[in-house]
């Protein structure tokens, strides 16, 4: 994502992330598209702020991705995630419709959930959930 933040004044808070299972490839694209996003929508912020962390939760791993981007009205939360929804016109904003559908999707084949929060002109944080690791038990050794 060189090419989209060469020049750009991006803070970046970046926790660090518990480990998880799951696809690497597709948990791979769930970061890219939520990080894509909160760049684009920084774009007209002097100076940017992204931030990639976790939040505590009972049985399972929260991930969120927040921006102090154009944000969105909570009236239209519902349409975030369907292919082909646009909260933001094309004019101002490029992009297909589809990568939040995505996240979706690959979060929900994972078991996880998905969902968005933002405020117009304030920035937005999308959040995902996975089932937490649970410890492998551990292999004993009998020696005779």
């Amino acid at each position: 994502m060189r090419q989209e933040t060469e020049g750009r004044n991006i803070e970046w808070v970046i926790a660090p992330l518990p480990p998880v299972e799951g696809d690497p490839a597709l948990l791979r694209q769930v970061f890219v598209n939520l990080i894509s996003n909160a760049i684009k929508y920084t774009r007209p912020r002097i100076r940017a702020r992204i931030e990639i962390g976790t939040q505590p939760a009972d049985g399972e791993t929260v991930v969120f991705v927040r921006d102090n981007g154009v944000g969105f009205d909570m009236k239209y939360v519902d349409k975030l995630f369907g292919v082909f929804q646009r909260l933001h016109l094309e004019s101002q904003f490029e992009g297909t419709g589809i990568g939040l559908a995505n996240v979706r999707q690959i979060i929900q084949r994972h078991g996880g959930r998905v969902w968005g929060e933002g405020t117009l002109d304030v920035g937005a944080t999308f959040h995902f959930t996975l089932p937490e690791v649970t410890a492998q038990p551990s292999k004993e050794v009998n020696e005779t």
